[in-house]
């Protein structure tokens, strides 16, 4: 509707970017700033991309723009920091952002020290010596920023820092000179860049144009060769139709406008931008993204200012000392743990067994074959367990990463199949919802893999969970020993959420089925990307306690085509032809660790479910309906390191 006032692709662009400011002021909150989608509670990080965008044309946007700047000064801790008022407190990302965006828009050192303080006293966790083998190829004891307070460093919130730091003269500090030096050392030597991890067990990772165009912001003037190589690598991903894509490039190619190549990669980029963003409007899945919205904005208004352009190097009066870092528990809040974590034991206590245990295999040799049928027969054995009539359902598939020659994520042809399944059941509402852990660009994902299509096709709305609403949960397993956990509003508000896993092996928790799956309901604004503090908190341990605060009601696993050995992401397609469902998330993927020759009495977090009454583990405890597991079992491959989860069984 917002695309009436643009000049027609291909005419001027001097004013192309109003419609979109106009839009984002209709979307700003009454308390100032803007949450990720309408609706939501403001957020710090779309409030400070809607303010800078807004101030492209301060005269026209005043109020919003007053009120969007008391939102933040609201927003400030006492330590100078800012923090999500709701979410995870330790969460302080955004502070870099703040900064950024304060000093952008004039406001003097003196006024933001305390903020630079509290940047320069954040450091990131030096891994332990245990993950070298994951991380051989790249310095551990080089620390950036990392997502949370207490985490490792991450490729975006360094650029954030750096960036940041640099914007007000920081630039010689000796944290901002390391956190350089960590962004060229994760960066690729073809170019480009991702979270932070250049290589997974040896095998070299892809890079990601948004932490890539980040990356090229916070290293201007930098003539490192990496820097370079990251410029065509950049160029050369334009050709996609993703907005976000578009945007941060355009953005970060402007300020490297001298360099080979980037003025014929700009060449249309705008007519790009705007047929991007006229896509998506177009796009029944989608909601309005306010991000989306102010990149949009800021990559077409940069002509009349690139807010991300570093002015030309210059120190402060003086360096700014790092804030001490001292945030130890209170006596009354270690009582208060004490307390909460008896409560807990009590509740783990009196909890019983699933009800229902039973778990189908059903024969599915292709995606071509009727898979509603099957599914349907198969929910015959469930409906009075999980009733789905007049339920408001959330499908949460497995969408990790997209390439075109792996299986990697669960096909959209099942997700298909299960809508419709809801549907014929009468569910008030269907809604899929993921909340990928590798990449923040859910939307690029859903395209890319075809999702998209099938919720076009059956009119069902997604939900980026890693920009939901944080819902603050008391954490009903504490195995990680956090006392909370933040789950998604569209999670936690849900009558009935079911797992739609891909039937995989993992290269470090041995499978990844139905529980695994649920990494993707907490979101990445609390916990980051790639949601490493629930790795290193024991990603068995996380899993029990996700799975234990909110259970899923089904689980329903892609097993027509699985994947073998360096799972999930790098492993190779094996058919087993196979849908599996049950109630008893637990006995479902021992199920599945069974279909795949693994020993389910070896995977750390079946073992723990069990324990803590999540679900049933042994085979004679499990009722097998449908096809029976030897019928379709055969054996995967897995890593080196796990073979010894593999079960080999004689004819």
């Amino acid at each position: 509707m917002y695309f009436a006032f643009i000049a027609p692709i291909g005419g001027p662009f001097v004013t192309a970017y109003l419609p979109f400011l106009d839009a984002l002021a209709q979307q700003a909150h009454t308390d100032g700033g803007w949450g990720y989608a309408p609706g939501q509670s403001p957020q710090l990080e779309p409030t400070c991309l809607g303010l800078l965008a807004l101030s492209l044309e301060p005269e026209r946007f005043t109020q919003p723009i007053e009120r969007a700047r008391s939102f933040l000064a609201h927003a400030a801790r006492p330590d100078g920091s800012y923090r999500a008022s709701i979410g995870r407190d330790e969460a302080v990302w955004p502070t870099s952002l703040v900064l950024f965006t304060r000093a952008a828009l004039g406001e003097s050192t003196t006024e933001l020290r305390a903020t630079a303080a509290f940047l320069l006293g954040l450091r990131g966790q030096v891994p332990p010596r245990a993950e070298a083998g994951e991380l051989h190829d790249i310095d551990l004891m080089l620390t950036g920023w990392p997502w949370g307070e207490g985490n490792f460093s991450w490729v975006e919130p360094t650029c954030w820092a750096t960036l940041a730091l640099r914007r007000i003269g920081q630039g010689e500090h000796s944290r901002v000179q390391e956190g350089m030096r960590l962004l060229i050392d994760r960066a690729m030597d073809e170019g480009g860049i991702n979270y932070g991890n250049r290589r997974v067990l040896g095998k070299l990772t892809e890079p990601i144009p948004g932490p890539t165009a980040l990356t090229l912001l916070a290293l201007q003037g930098n003539d490192h060769p990496r820097a370079r190589a990251s410029v065509p690598y950049l160029c050369k991903q334009l050709h996609t139709a993703d907005l976000e894509h578009l945007c941060w490039g355009k953005l970060a190619l402007d300020v490297v406008g001298d360099q080979p190549g980037v003025e014929e990669a700009l060449r249309g980029l705008d007519d790009a931008i705007v047929a991007g963003a006229q896509q998506r409007a177009d796009t029944p899945w989608l909601r309005t993204n306010n991000v989306r919205q102010a990149l949009v904005a800021l990559a077409l208004g940069v002509e009349q200012r690139n807010f991300f352009r570093l002015p030309a190097e210059s120190s402060a009066p003086d360096a700014i000392a790092p804030a001490p870092r001292a945030r130890s528990a209170s006596v009354t809040q270690r009582i208060g743990q004490w307390f909460r974590g008896l409560a807990v034991r009590a509740v783990t206590q009196l909890r019983n067994m699933p009800v229902q245990s039973a778990v189908h295999i059903a024969r599915a040799g292709d995606y071509s074959d009727d898979l509603v049928s099957i599914l349907h027969k198969q929910y015959e054995h469930y409906r009075d367990t999980v009733p789905l009539k007049d339920k408001r359902v959330v499908l949460k598939p497995n969408l990790v990463e997209y390439h075109r020659d792996k299986v990697i994520n669960t096909n959209p042809r099942v997700v298909a199949a299960v809508i419709e399944l809801c549907k014929r059941e009468g569910a008030s509402e269907v809604v899929v919802a993921e909340g990928p852990g590798h990449w923040r660009n859910a939307e690029f994902l859903v395209r890319e893999s075809g999702l998209g299509d099938v919720l076009a096709q059956h009119g069902v709305p997604f939900v980026d969970l890693n920009h939901d609403e944080p819902v603050k949960t008391p954490n009903l397993g504490r195995l990680t020993g956090l006392d909370y956990l933040y789950l998604s509003k569209t999670i936690a508000t849900s009558d009935v959420v079911i797992s739609l896993p891909k039937l995989k092996t993992h290269h470090w928790a041995g499978a990844t089925l139905s529980l695994k799956n649920l990494f993707g309901t907490l979101p990445g604004t609390c916990y980051g990307w790639p949601k490493n503090e629930l790795h290193w908190r024991g990603i068995d341990n996380s899993i029990v306690d996700i799975a234990l605060t909110r259970t899923p009601e089904l689980a329903i696993v892609d097993a027509i085509v699985g994947m073998e050995g360096d799972g999930p992401l790098n492993g190779m397609a094996r058919h087993v032809g196979a849908l599996v469902m049950g109630h008893d998330l637990v006995a479902v993927d021992a199920t599945c660790c069974r279909l795949m020759q693994l020993d389910a009495d070896r995977i750390g977090y079946l073992v723990l479910g069990n324990q803590r009454k999540l679900g049933q583990l042994s085979a004679a405890n499990i009722p097998q309906l449908g096809q029976p597991i030897d019928a379709l079992a055969q054996p995967f491959e897995t890593v080196a390191h796990l073979d010894a989860l593999r079960v080999r069984r004689s004819a």
